[in-house]
């Protein structure tokens, strides 16, 4: 992408940013004036005015049946200020807050869309694509990918069945490969990107998969599987986290408890929370099963049992949110740890329902063998179970015109900071959320 293209993207969100703020204050302040010029008729206007306003930001700030709720009541409210005042001379001001308010969500909602800029990268001389064939139900081949990879440069070496893909990496590294590229589900993401991050060679993501949980939250567009190659050609590069447990390396998530249900379940990763608590609620697993396990609480308390332990490589948002079930950030150096523990079978609740904190490290106790789902691939792992983040240790290259950012990296959650995040991105301010990124200089090396 050129320097100019990327300064006009830049431009048209902070444009956008600044035509939402203009439409709130436009049709607050329509409201305002309207019940001041004509007390106390002008108030049921204003109070139409708060709604319409109110049900266009829940529009912006919820997905789904929220959504809808919310634009139902903005527009609910606007019909009911045309019965109420429509004949009282107020028409055309029903029409100019209607105009506003369309202006004010749909201004916003350009201004939150999931994309950012990144750094352009120098194009690799010799990429490697490692194909697994059978991801996805055969999503590589159907798509033709091994033929655009070879059209754009790009070495392909497909993962036969019963192959080694780390001995097949290491192979194509000796080999003098400088950046390496993976079209499969997350377990296979996790070993390339491990070797990645060991030889210090860019990465890009190929979302053949058939949830590809890693490529949303990196920002990867998952339905284009042929233009995610672009990473290599056009690519913008980011250092993003690793995480580990054992030794082993992650990318996505570690659950533990009662997992192997939900992990397979279509809308796990939609929703992921509520699909969570469902399979809780109609697990027949004894109550025991997870008792086994301990870890120390950040304010010290060594707790037991949970219905879910999940440790994510960085935290996940299980609001009812925008996002919700991505993570806003996968560069934040951390680990997020969530505890689900609802009741089950009426019995009494020793503990909130479920829990979120963030941490570097954990250590999970057990006296027996813990299963676990790792990025949705069963696995059995020896106690006790060591959890580390790895900051800053794989650098990822994404195509230029796929978004670059997670689905919830830039829609905050609640009004106000949504306001706020609308003013700084108006400002020319850094979209995304949460904390800085974790600088270069910290990046740790593969262990």
């Amino acid at each position: 992408m050129s320097a100019a293209r990327r300064r006009s993207r830049v431009r048209w969100r902070r444009t956008t940013a600044a035509v939402a703020l203009a439409a709130a204050a436009w049709v607050l302040a329509l409201g305002v004036t309207v019940a001041v010029d004509d007390f106390p008729r002008g108030l049921l206007l204003l109070l139409c005015a708060a709604l319409v306003a109110a049900g266009a930001w829940e529009g912006v700030l919820r997905r789904g049946w929220a959504r809808l709720a919310g634009l139902a009541v903005g527009g609910a409210a606007l019909a009911g200020g045309v019965l109420v005042l429509g004949d009282e001379g107020y028409r055309r001001s029903l029409l100019l807050l209607g105009l506003g308010a369309l202006v004010w969500h749909a201004a916003a909602r350009a201004a939150f869309r999931p994309e950012v800029v990144l750094p352009a990268a120098p194009r690799p001389r010799r990429p490697v694509l490692v194909v697994n064939p059978r991801s996805g139900g055969g999503r590589a081949g159907r798509a033709g990918l091994a033929a655009a990879a070879r059209e754009r440069g790009i070495v392909v070496v497909e993962l036969r069945p019963g192959g080694d893909l780390e001995a097949l990496v290491r192979a194509a590294v000796d080999a003098g490969a400088d950046a390496l590229a993976m079209a499969g589900g997350d377990g296979s993401q996790a070993v390339v990107a491990a070797l990645a991050a060991e030889a210090d060679l860019p990465y890009a993501c190929i979302p053949a998969g058939t949830r590809n949980h890693f490529a949303l939250d990196l920002g990867v567009d998952r339905d284009d599987v042929v233009g995610a190659l672009d990473a290599f050609v056009d690519g913008g590069e980011r250092l993003v986290d690793l995480a580990e447990v054992n030794d082993r390396v992650f990318v996505n998530n570690v659950s533990l408890g009662v997992y192997a249900e939900a992990v397979q379940q279509e809308g796990y990763r939609a929703a992921k929370l509520r699909t969570l608590l469902d399979t809780v609620a109609a697990s027949q697993v004894p109550a025991r099963a997870s008792q086994d396990l301990r870890w120390t609480t950040p304010g010290g308390r060594t707790l037991r049992g949970a219905a879910v332990l999940m440790v994510g490589n960085d935290q996940y948002r299980l609001a009812g949110a925008a996002g919700a079930g991505t993570r806003p950030a996968v560069d934040q150096g951390l680990l997020g740890v969530t505890v689900l523990d609802p009741p089950v079978g009426g019995a009494r609740r020793r503990r909130r329902p479920w829990r979120q904190w963030e941490t570097t490290d954990l250590r999970v106790e057990a006296t027996r063998p813990v299963p676990a789902g790792i990025d949705g691939e069963a696995a059995l792992l020896t106690p006790p179970l060591v959890f580390r983040t790895r900051p800053a240790a794989l650098r990822v290259r994404i195509a230029a015109h796929h978004p670059a950012a997670s689905p919830s990296a830039i829609e905050p959650v609640g009004a106000v900071p949504a306001l706020r995040a609308l003013l700084r991105i108006a400002g020319g301010g850094d979209p995304r959320q949460g904390r800085p990124p974790v600088p270069t200089a910290v990046r740790q090396p593969a262990r």
